[in-house]
């Protein structure tokens, strides 16, 4: 048996490439459904978690490349005749199926890797290179949208691929003929059948249904969270005005840094830039955390715990020191309020104050995490960011 097509027989490189794909997928679609019902409460689920997606998404790059490398020997290759051309329907089935696994072998892993590379943190691919792609910004709105459209493109492979494999069945039980006797090794007697051409009609439908599949991916993940269903902070009456500015958090996460930021929160600043003094009172709604795929995991009881928890507190008074100014301030987080300092710098120009500074808390002392009691999954260092302008307002 050569390596090469003829027209009645696959090589063996056809083979190993139709063999080694069907093993890879069958591989990933396992380890994706074993983690979607896997318990991170604990850390050692938390480390067992991040190894099973570590190698669902090692495994997926790898379909990738190896699917173009398949297609690439396809397109030199003879391709072989039906043999079952004049069963019309049965073979348009067929040829649709197999254009939507090639399709599917490049779209699937290529919107998962798209995903992983948008996120931060939690799950690295088991390569050296590959954890981020050029033009691929780290970006919740990014993630989500590949997130969508991998999901999509999942269940259209998922589909295709039971339907290949239930051909083939009844081809080799009900039919009794050569179909998958093609695909293992050696070469069976064929005899003479006659050779037919390819229509293209099977690749356009498959086109179709993946321009379909596109538009589903693409609406699912473009859809906004409405604003109007979460009730947001109620503004408060400040001295200063926050006009623009954010507020992140930033740790450690199985050795990647994972940023990311609270979207709702409030700020009452009071401060007399003659005698540098003043005071703050910010107010956060937890439940606006934005983290990527960790923000569900975020919110739960193990770590914010959002649902007894909804909001946190930061209150202290501004003071000037040797190394400048600084909020001398309590957090109140989980129901534990605990010091912090916050030393930031301040910018002054026509009553537009830039305010700019970094204070490290441990998630420890506010029971964030308590599961993981070493830092081998999650740091205990979180640094909390500020970087705002406000405007004086009117006596």
């Amino acid at each position: 048996m050569g390596s090469r097509n003829t027209q009645l027989h696959y090589g063996s490189a056809a083979k190993f490439f139709h063999w080694i794909t069907a093993l890879f997928i069958i591989s990933a679609f396992a380890l994706g459904i074993i983690a979607g019902n896997s318990d991170s409460s604990t850390e050692a689920g938390l480390t067992r978690l991040a190894w099973i997606y570590s190698i669902h998404k090692t495994i997926g790059v790898s379909i990738f490349f190896i699917a173009l490398a398949r297609i690439f020997w396809t397109l030199t290759q003879v391709k072989p005749t039906l043999l079952n051309a004049e069963h019309k329907l049965e073979a348009f089935a067929a040829e649709l199926a197999h254009w939507l696994l090639y399709i599917s072998m490049l779209l699937v892993p290529l919107t998962g890797w798209l995903h992983h590379a948008a996120v931060e943190g939690f799950a690295p691919i088991l390569w050296p290179l590959g954890q981020s792609l050029p033009f691929v910004p780290k970006s919740v709105a990014v993630a989500e949208f590949f997130e969508s459209l991998h999901f999509v493109f999942t269940k259209v492979l998922g589909v295709t691929f039971l339907a290949h494999f239930a051909g083939a069945m009844k081809h080799h039980i009900i039919d009794k003929d050569n179909t998958l006797r093609r695909m293992l090794p050696g070469q069976p007697n064929l005899g003479a059948p006659p050779i037919t051409p390819h229509s293209k009609t099977p690749m356009k439908a498959a086109f179709g249904v993946y321009a379909v599949a596109l538009l589903a991916g693409s609406v699912l993940g473009l859809q906004t969270h409405d604003a109007e269903a979460v009730k947001k902070l109620s503004s408060v009456e400040s001295q200063w005005s926050v006009t623009e500015g954010t507020l992140s958090i930033s740790f450690v996460q199985f050795g990647g840094q994972v940023t990311g930021s609270f979207e709702d929160w409030t700020a009452q600043i009071n401060y007399d830039e003659t005698e540098q003094t003043g005071d703050v009172d910010v107010t956060i709604a937890i439940t606006s955390v934005q983290l990527g795929q960790l923000t569900s995991d975020a919110l739960g009881s193990d770590y914010f715990n959002s649902e007894a928890f909804p909001t946190a507190q930061f209150t202290g008074p501004i003071v000037a020191t040797d190394l400048g100014l600084m909020v001398d301030g309590q957090l109140t987080l989980r129901g534990v309020t605990l010091p912090v300092q916050l030393p930031f710098t301040l910018n002054m120009t026509d009553g537009n104050a830039v305010a700019k500074g970094k204070a490290r808390i441990d998630r420890r002392g506010f029971n964030v995490g308590d599961n993981q009691k070493t830092e081998d999954n999650i740091g205990f260092a979180v640094d909390i960011s500020i970087d705002l302008t406000a405007q004086k307002n009117a006596p």
